[in-house]
């Protein structure tokens, strides 16, 4: 039990001393699931509204692999992107393979149909809603994506805050890609998942506070999000 108390002030010590260590795999954490979530941004969010307005052959069986794709499990998507990436492999000239770019990609994969999935379901919604008034004023397609797109931008945001929210807790991937290597493609999960393996529990669980309070925070700002826009009626 003390050396569990010990532990617990140790990991504290290195949150309040501000430990190198401890800064170098919550800053590259934060810098690779940003990046990945604003890729996976910039395709999920106008796929997902491409899919609620524009009909297509085969939309509600492309409906249904978007949603499938959201469950889709990360060690599978590391080991799609390691072999893209590998010297062997098609994109190998890249050199990206153990760098935070293969991180950067392996995100992006798995969140983006996460993001387009309910980013689909809210401008759905809000196109049911404003469909006859759109179509009385000959809003085309195009101008009706644009349209819906901006009005539920702040419920898209909580599309994207799930995004972010299921990068940061990521370990497969990002450990199959980036080969967890310090100080150059170490995040918080697979440090975590080291230093206990080590038994270096007070590194592990300073990481482990800071990324419960990065999910706690993720949590409050998509509720805060989630209830303005029930405010507003979007």
């Amino acid at each position: 039990m003390s050396d569990i108390a010990t532990a617990f002030g140790l990991a504290l010590g290195l949150i309040f001393g501000l430990d190198a260590e401890l800064i170098d795999i919550v800053g590259r954490s934060l810098m690779v699931s940003l990046s990945a979530v604003a890729l996976a941004s910039l395709i999920g969010l106008p796929l997902g509204a491409a899919m609620a307005v524009y009909r297509f052959p085969g939309r509600r069986a492309a409906i249904v692999l978007l949603n499938a794709m959201m469950g889709l499990p990360p060690v599978f998507i590391g080991l799609i992107v390691y072999l893209m990436l590998s010297r062997s492999g098609p994109l190998g000239v890249l050199g990206l393979l153990f760098t935070p770019g293969a991180m950067i990609i392996a995100q992006t994969l798995l969140i983006t149909p996460i993001v387009a999935a309910l980013a689909r379901q809210i401008v759905r919604d809000l196109y049911d809603e404003y469909r006859e008034q759109l179509c009385s004023l000959g809003a085309r397609p195009a101008q009706m994506l644009r349209t819906l797109l901006w009005d539920s931008r702040t419920a898209l945001m909580t599309a994207v805050m799930a995004g972010f929210g299921r990068a940061m807790a990521e370990v497969g991937a990002v450990f199959i890609v980036g080969g967890n290597i310090a100080y150059a493609t170490r995040v918080m999960t697979t440090a975590i998942a080291l230093e206990t393996a080590k038994g270096n529990l007070a590194l592990a669980l300073a990481l482990g506070f800071i990324l419960v309070l990065i999910a706690l925070g993720v949590n409050a700002v998509a509720s805060i999000i989630s209830g303005t826009t029930r405010h507003r009626g979007l």
